[in-house]
């Protein structure tokens, strides 16, 4: 494989003739290179003129390899042709070197070219590129390869370094000004006289304002001389090593070669917009370096951009009132890097009422205008704190978090904004802070985290109760002045509180009808139909102990009373009720019963939780930390109202409720749900891993295994 480097434009401000009179001290030998022993010049030509002058060296070098390579290679040092062609009419100096050692086993290119800036004639640019191809080494390819680059990186990093110490030699010296080369007053020979109708090398450098920049893509930025740049997309659009280090941070030279090898692919291939630099980089970065990969995600992502109209989505969407009322997300100044900051309360946040309200599509594309204002406020606080800020940080308080927030719709709403997210905002998450964990908050990241990117994982800090108020916690982010409200800060603190979505803004059931939300619940869930004297009951058979069993469940009609059972031998297999006694049927759902008539409570199969009275219209969600494996047995059943006292009248509640379970039949749907102990074990093991904090909730929510009271559930009306 063919490695290939391209480097940023590298500025000195200095003219062209000052920049050569340090560069030629450079020979025959350098001492700020130790691998660069000894050069001998081969061959010279120079016009009549002094215009051009070319010197073809032959240059010895010291490799930095282990000694057992270069005794099998049989050298001991390395030699290289390097051809100088300096134009002193056009002030431009071309440098092109291939190695002569081993040419036959590798071959190595280089090409250097040191030219006018084109805005200011009195500095001057440089550009190199390089190719490296290891046909046959003996073996030793890999190693081969990776010496050749790391010397050759090495060197780029001293390129500039050396050539401003030459520079200060030469102003010691008192040399701080060379004049221009100009033409002899006899007549100009033939040869000078072609040279001269040679149209001059120009190298054009734009230095882009992320701030003048729309969505991602790329503008030109006007001239201090007020000359048109050329439109930044085009091949001619170079990038500044000075912009880089401004704009996007320390990179290495090969992590430059490759933004550099990217972006122009992108300027040559893609119709469009071009991505911003930054967002460009991103993509390098998600895919560590890894050209080819990041050139697939990004064309990706830049096509779905452009179908889904995301460049835009600032100025031409704007959310539904009900997301601006209970979408308990907002931004909150800046953490103590400068990176912006997010605030969501997911905890006091609504997610079954906001998917029904509005559906998954719209929750998507409020999430995506966070995105993109994340992306615009990163530009923002790069040109206010002068250093480059290409993510934000996410505060996520979880206060409030149960287990209604594991209905299952929502956690597929969840997951699909962060495969949207992960595909087509990569390196955006610098930081994310979990705070108040629950204990139900494990089953949830269980649920969550093997969609997440490990790069992505590694950033999330979690703080289990109190924890973020101590040492390692919140203030090591985040200034105390802007620390928000509710967190006992003293910064007020403008994101919505969240709360219940009203059931009146829930769409009805025409408008769900084409909508992915019922055909997917409809697959999902199952119902069952519960009578009096004839529960329905589910097995679930655990082999590990410390399973998580989770349920998620609606009542349609009636009130029941839900029961969790373990039992160590199996039940008999089901058995539907033939419901003759009740003389009902049950279109609407199956009634099967496990438990055998003649099992007793204690003996044959135990309780594992207190019953849970659920009524009518409540929707509840739950888990199980298993303590032993077994059979489980969840059940559902009829719940009577319990008769008054004689010497009281009846409640209107109770006859309420006679009169809708006149015909002693309840419906529920339901999902169910088992976390296998290794996987829940591997959640709670890379949580603790998140922050030492957590272990805390660790060790509560490992030792509720160990009891019977080690159910999480939460219930609510949803009609």
């Amino acid at each position: 494989m063919v490695q290939k480097y391209q480097s940023p434009v590298r500025v000195y401000k200095h003219p062209f003739e000052l920049i050569m009179a340090a560069y030629e001290r450079r020979f025959p030998t350098c001492p700020l290179i130790p691998m660069f022993v000894d050069s001998d010049t081969v061959n010279e030509f120079r016009s009549e003129d002094g215009a051009v002058h070319v010197i073809e060296r032959r240059c010895k070098l010291d490799i930095d390899a282990p000694r057992l390579l270069k005794k099998i290679a049989g050298v001991d040092y390395v030699y290289f042709i390097q051809k100088n062609s300096l134009n002193s009419r056009e002030r431009t100096l071309h440098i092109e070197a291939h190695n002569e050692t081993f040419s036959n086993r590798v071959i190595i290119n280089e090409h250097c070219c040191y030219s006018v800036h084109p805005e200011n004639e009195d500095w001057t640019c440089f550009e190199q590129s390089a190719s490296l191809d290891i046909k046959s080494f003996f073996g030793f390819e890999s190693t081969v390869e990776k010496i050749a680059m790391k010397q050759y990186t090495s060197n780029i990093k001293k390129g500039k370094e050396i050539i401003e110490y030459y520079l200060r030699q030469l102003e010691e010296e008192g040399i701080t000004f060379v004049p221009r080369w100009t033409p002899p007053a006899t007549a100009p020979s033939l040869e000078t006289s072609l040279s001269c109708k040679k149209p001059a090398a120009s190298l054009t450098v734009v230095v882009p304002d992320p701030a003048l920049k729309e969505g991602l893509s790329s503008e030109p930025l006007s001239t201090p001389s007020g000359a048109p740049e050329p439109t930044a997309g085009t091949p001619d659009d170079k990038l500044d090593a000075d912009y880089i280090k401004r704009y996007l941070g320390d990179l290495t030279p090969l992590q430059e070669s490759c933004l550099i090898r990217l972006r122009q692919w992108l300027q040559e291939t893609h119709k469009g917009k071009i991505p911003k630099d930054e967002h460009i980089l991103r993509f390098l970065r998600a895919r560590d370096f890894h050209i080819d990969k990041a050139r697939e995600t990004m064309c990706q992502s830049l096509t779905w951009r452009k179908q889904h109209q995301v460049d835009y989505i600032l100025d031409t969407w704007r959310p539904p009132q009900v997301l601006q009322d209970y979408y308990a997300g907002g931004w909150h100044h800046h953490d103590k890097d400068g990176r912006p900051l997010y605030v969501l309360r997911l905890g006091q946040m609504d997610t079954k009422g906001l998917v029904r309200a509005l559906g998954e599509e719209a929750l998507l594309r409020y999430v995506l205008s966070i995105n993109e204002e994340g992306l615009r406020r990163c530009e923002e606080n790069t040109k206010v704190f002068g250093r480059p800020i290409s993510s934000w940080t996410c505060l996520v308080d979880l206060e409030g978090l149960n287990m209604r927030h594991l209905w299952r719709p929502g956690v597929k709403a969840l997951l699909r904004i962060i495969e949207v997210v992960e595909a087509n905002y990569p390196e955006t998450l610098g930081r994310l802070l979990i705070l108040r964990a629950p204990r139900v908050f494990p089953v949830l990241w269980t649920l969550v985290s093997p969609f997440i990117d490990d790069n992505t994982r590694r950033k999330f800090l979690i703080y289990a109760g109190n924890d973020y108020q101590g040492p390692g916690g919140l203030l090591d982010y985040i200034d105390r002045e802007v620390i928000p409200d509710f967190l006992s800060g003293e910064c007020m603190c403008e994101v919505p509180e969240g709360g219940l979505v009203p059931k009146a803004l829930y769409r009805t059931a025409e408008e769900l009808e084409n909508e992915d939300l019922k055909l997917w619940t409809e697959t999902i869930y199952q119902s069952a139909s519960v009578f009096k004297g004839a529960p329905h009951e589910i097995l679930i058979q655990i082999v590990d102990a410390s399973s998580v069993i989770t349920w998620d469940f609606d009542v349609c009609k009636g009130d029941i009373v839900f029961n969790i059972y373990h039992s160590k031998r199996s039940p008999q297999p089901p058995k539907k009720d033939s419901l003759g006694a009740h003389s009902i049927t049950s279109p609407g759902g199956n009634n099967v019963q496990l438990i055998d008539r003649v099992w007793q409570l204690g003996r044959d199969y135990s309780m594992v939780e207190s019953p849970l009275i659920c009524k009518e219209g409540e929707s509840v969600q739950g888990s199980h930390v298993t303590r032993w494996p077994g059979f489980y047995i969840l059940q559902w059943k009829f719940h009577s109202t319990p008769a008054c006292a004689a010497t009281s009248l009846p409640r209107v509640d109770d006859v309420l409720a006679s009169l809708q379970v006149s015909s002693h039949k309840c419906k529920v749907m339901y999902y169910t749900e088992v976390i296998g102990s290794e996987d829940f074990r591997g959640s709670m093991t890379s949580l603790e891993s998140s922050h030492s904090g957590f272990s805390q909730l660790s060790a509560a929510t490992t030792s509720s295994s160990q009891s019977h009271s080690s159910s999480m559930i939460s219930r609510w009306r949803f009609c």
